[in-house]
């Protein structure tokens, strides 16, 4: 799933820890484990998150290319 790799390369070049990465988004550490797991996908509003505090596109986070 493309938005596991998205959101652990982005928590690695940010140097965040899953806690962190949580906050930022306004999410608990529980929800990024199981985004990270492939339990779950973000929701819409953590996609609109995602896209404002790193300007991740929500095409790249599904694979969708241009």
């Amino acid at each position: 799933m493309w938005y596991i790799d998205v959101i652990k390369e982005v928590m690695q070049e940010q140097g965040l820890s899953q806690q962190a990465f949580a906050a930022i988004l306004g999410v608990n550490q529980t929800t990024v484990s199981q985004w990270l797991l492939g339990n779950k996908k973000p929701g819409y509003d953590s996609i609109l998150m995602l896209y404002k505090k790193f300007d991740i596109e929500p095409n790249l986070l599904f694979g969708i290319e241009k």
